[in-house]
């Protein structure tokens, strides 16, 4: 591993993309300090400190928590330069003015330390034009960082060196971008825009073009060009609006100004719909308008005929959507031949893609792995362009790209390269991915960093292994594998759809605590995607329900709660390795094991009431022991206080939006561990279960706890009647509360008395039960099973 672990970073400018990437490097533990010109009126760094609070206000949250925005100490140039020399990381994101960016670096150039690293986030300019402002005795520790936008929910950081950066500085800043501040990490070229933006932008203004040619409306290219073709949900002209139109258009100048040379350099221009747009100061989503608008509720689009905005709601043909979801190789000829204007348009912009970096890649990077990664990271799509090229069959594609070529139907007349019909089947192989520049098969970095990634994201054709088929198996279910990678610590894989935990996977996280016990360090919970579980499968039980009712479900209720004392008072430590979402009994899973390992984009929480249940699997119980050990610490206070929260976050179904407020729900402990990449989380979670396991772990001791008792739950059910009353929540959410409050205040007792969690455990049950049996549950839980949203009834 890198020994580069900045003590402290800056980064100059508070705008948007500065004040976020600072907002980011506050959720990651590293200290920040945000610089911004000196205010002319109020506090000389008025400008930074207003920005540091507008972090607190933005969806999507740029913090974990909003609180840690008192973390980033605000700062301006004319009072503070001497802090740069306690930063071992300058990250410079002030506007794309290059002339503004060499300034910035003579005024701050005396103020850098020995050995402190400047970056430059720019999303185009020449890092190396940028690198001759600075002195000599820097040119060596600067290079470009591009971090996409929002900073803290786009996993791309583009890195570009210019010809005097030192190897060994871009090693250190890849292995602190990547385990650190959790990003996956793309080397680029100093090219214009660099991959991301150079492939992404060209491919949105051929997209504009072919909708003209094939004379579709903005909704219906967003439709065919979201998740029907696997990319980001907002499509082409909703993330036009969200980028912000000028600055789409700034990045557009930027390809303008400096490829002049290049064969696709006409499809550059600027569309005359665009233009128009920004003539009005329509520049999208932040000035209220852009191909899209909205009025009230509604949801109005741009109609280019009359530069007016119009109802919107179109959708892709039904023939077509059939078409997008066939294999790619049948999807690609069918959507050639097609006569459908929509078929025929999503050909166009797929072959414009291909041919497009076929031509630029030996310019822009240095594999095919970069493109293909950049365009997942940054783009959001789950295949790169030359990814789904080599899937659908290279050679048949590439013949189909040339004749439209040579048929005059391509954005340009440039020739395909001659290695693309090498005869090979495609660029990515087991040996590495093609490198067009150095005309061979480069490998992955073997960067220390990445062996901390036991199953690190792959592109396809490169072999990688399948998690699920890996390591030493130990058992194995339809809905669980059980497995090894070291033969030390166990892991258990929920299989099962959203791994819904059913009576299936609750067996196979018992045998692999059985497994574990008998012979290994300890056991851990992963799985290979964004979910640890969505929660119990509900539909698995309903033969149960339907044939026995309610009494039939309490034993698989107690089998369930059982699991999870299982998992706490277990002989090894059990860890929960979570990412993604961990809801209801994917919650209570994790809270009951020894430690919890969470990726921070964790979404987690009890969501039962959503359902019209409550929290049946050991989640209540979980609450008031934890609000006793932590009253335990301050005897002198109401118990009270302690379960506020707790029961808040159950009764009103709250969902942590991240690891971080996880922890400040109480979901997560500070003991636990947060882990900003998330192709890190295995083999962290794995080092806890080693470290216990050798610190002599031994499972908590099982003791009784005092409860809140009725006083308490009377308390709390007044301010559900005033809410009830109030109109706030319905009668049958009154009703649930009242019983989750039953739960957590430990019944009809006094306070203080003292419980075990198999007692609190049973009035889960109780409740549980009695609320299946519940006509307004039903209708919640059919409700939920036959369109996938709650019901409010």
């Amino acid at each position: 591993m890198s020994k580069f672990n900045p003590r402290k970073v800056a980064v100059l400018g508070a705008g948007v993309m500065g004040a976020q990437i600072a907002a980011h490097l506050v959720n990651v533990k590293v200290p920040v300090v945000l610089f911004d010109l000196p205010a002319k009126e109020g506090p000389k760094s008025g400008i930074a400190l207003k920005a540091i609070e507008n972090l607190k206000k933005l969806k999507p949250a740029p913090l974990g928590v909003a609180e840690h925005a008192s973390r980033i100490q605000p700062a301006n140039y004319e009072e503070h330069l001497e802090l740069l020399k306690d930063c071992d990381l300058i990250i410079e994101a002030i506007a794309e003015r290059m002339d503004w960016k060499l300034d910035l670096y003579s005024k701050i150039a005396p103020f850098v330390a020995p050995g402190a690293i400047v970056a430059s986030n720019t999303s185009g300019l020449s890092i190396s034009k940028l690198a001759e402002a600075l002195p000599e005795s820097l040119k060596p520790r600067f290079c470009g960082i591009h971090f996409f936008n929002p900073p803290r929910y786009m996993y791309l950081v583009e890195l570009i060196p210019t010809p005097t950066t030192e190897a060994s500085v871009l090693d250190q800043l890849e292995a602190f971008v990547t385990s650190t501040v959790g990003k996956g990490v793309v080397r680029a070229k100093d090219t214009p825009n660099f991959i991301a933006n150079r492939v992404g932008i060209a491919g949105m203004l051929a997209t504009i073009h072919e909708a003209e040619k094939f004379g579709l409306s903005v909704d219906v290219v967003d439709d065919l060009t979201g998740k029907k073709m696997g990319r980001a949900s907002s499509g082409t002209f909703r993330t036009a609006d969200v980028v912000g139109l000028d600055t789409m258009a700034h990045v557009i100048k930027t390809l303008q100004d400096n490829l002049q040379a290049d064969p696709f350099y006409p499809s550059y221009a600027t569309p005359a719909v665009l233009s128009g747009l920004i003539a009005k100061g329509a520049l999208g989503q932040k000035a209220g308008a852009g191909f899209y608008k909205k009025e009230g509720k509604n949801i109005l689009r741009l109609d280019a005929a009359t530069a007016s905005y119009v109802p919107s709601g179109g959708k892709a043909d039904t023939i077509v959507e059939r078409i997008l979801k066939k294999p790619a190789a049948e999807r690609l000829k069918l959507l050639r031949e097609s006569s459908n204007p929509q078929a025929q348009f999503v050909w166009a912009i797929l072959r414009d893609s291909f041919h497009y970096v076929a031509v630029h890649l030996a310019d822009i990077a240095d594999s095919a792995r970069e493109v293909d990664f950049a365009m997942r990271w940054g783009f959001g799509m789950k295949q790169g362009p030359f990814e789904l090229w080599q899937e659908a069959g290279w050679q048949q594609v590439a013949t189909w790209v040339k004749e439209d070529i040579d048929a005059g139907k391509a954005l340009c007349n440039a020739p395909l390269p001659a290695w693309v019909f090498d005869g090979r089947t495609g660029v990515h192989t087991p040996e590495g991915s093609w490198s067009a520049a150095q005309g061979k098969y480069l490998p992955r970095s073997s960067l220390p960093v990445y062996a901390r990634q036991h199953f690190p994201e792959s592109v396809g054709g490169s072999g990688a292994v399948d998690p699920l088929k890996s390591g030493t198996e130990l058992f194995k279910n339809e809905e669980v594998r059980v497995w090894t990678l070291d033969g030390e610590v166990v892991i258990a894989s929920i299989t099962a759809k959203l791994h819904l935990i059913s009576p299936t996977v609750t067996d196979g996280l018992l045998k692999a605590l059985e497994i574990a016990e008998a012979g290994y360090q300890g056991l851990v919970v992963w799985s290979p995607d964004d979910v640890f579980s969505a929660g119990a499968n509900l539909e698995s039980l309903m033969p149960v329900f339907m044939k026995l009712g309610a009494k039939g479900i309490a034993p698989e209720e107690k089998k369930l709660q059982d699991m999870m004392l299982r998992f706490r008072y277990a002989s090894v430590p059990t860890i929960a390795a979570m990412r993604g979402l961990a809801l209801g009994g994917g919650c209570e899973l994790a809270v009951h094991c020894s430690q919890r390992v969470a990726a921070m984009e964790s979404y987690v929480g009890l969501v039962e009431v959503g359902v019209g249940l409550l929290p049946g699997g050991g989640g209540l119980t979980y609450i008031a022991r934890r609000a006793a050990e932590v009253g335990a610490a301050a005897p002198s206070l109401d118990p009270l206080a302690f379960l506020k929260d707790g029961f808040q976050a159950a009764a009103m179904a709250t969902v942590a939006t991240s690891a971080l407020e996880a922890r400040k729900i109480g979901y997560l402990l500070d003991s636990d561990v947060v882990v900003p990449n998330k192709d890190e989380l295995l083999y962290v979670a794995i080092s806890q279960a080693k470290a216990l396991a050798n610190a002599g772990y031994r499972a908590p001791a099982k003791l009784s706890f005092p409860v809140a008792g009725r006083n308490a739950k009377a308390t709390i059910t007044a301010q559900l009647v005033g809410m009830r009353d109030g109109g706030f929540i319905s009668q049958h959410d009154f009703h649930i509360a009242s019983l989750i409050a039953d739960v957590v205040c430990g019944g009809d007792v006094d306070a203080g008395t003292l419980v075990t969690e198999e007692y609190l455990m049973a009035l889960e049950r109780k409740h549980f039960c009695g609320l299946l049996e519940h006509p307004k549950t039903q209708e919640r839980i059919m409700g939920m099973l036959s369109t996938g949203k709650p019901v409010r009834n």
